[in-house]
């Protein structure tokens, strides 16, 4: 399976907005985080990212199908970390591994050193992911309700693999 990367523009919010909706909507049921859950989001809040010079927003695309999306936050200053905040694929592709291949592609675009992110403790399979993925737990967590614990990961240029 090849994926590749397209990138978003302002003209992208609508649809950018609906996929990650539709994407964390039975996350938001499950864990009701009304106050942090990107399917709560509101589509101004996606314009607003868009229009920030460090950001960039990709597609996620198997062929011309558009999967999923990944917003990596790249201030381009030395020594500091890029972040992947959010990553989503759609629930019917899950499971294919293009969140895994979208990753890649983004570390090998914007380097592949220095990278942070943050995911639900209680979803093992992304810990399992992002582990996978030479990410490492920083020690961090915080609570968001009774249900649901982000915990934040690391990749340095050491965790390469």
């Amino acid at each position: 399976m090849k994926v590749e990367l397209l990138r978003a523009n302002i003209g992208d919010a609508k649809e950018l907005h609906a996929m990650q909706v539709k994407a964390f909507k039975e996350l938001l049921e499950k864990y009701q985080d009304f106050n942090t859950s990107p399917a709560n989001e509101n589509v101004e809040k996606v314009e607003a990212r868009l229009k920030q010079d460090f950001t960039f927003y990709y597609f996620i695309c198997i062929g011309q199908q558009k999967v999923g999306a990944i917003r990596i936050v790249d201030k381009k200053e030395t020594a500091k970390n890029k972040r992947i905040s959010p990553i989503f694929i759609l629930p019917e592709f899950q499971g294919k591994g293009a969140a895994q291949k979208a990753i890649r592609l983004c570390e090998e675009v914007h380097g592949s050193e220095n990278w942070e992110l943050s995911t639900i403790l209680q979803e093992s399979k992304n810990c399992h992911l992002y582990e996978k993925m030479g990410y490492r737990q920083t020690g961090k967590t915080e609570v968001i309700n009774e249900r649901l614990t982000l915990v934040f990961y690391e990749k340095r240029e050491e965790d390469r693999i």
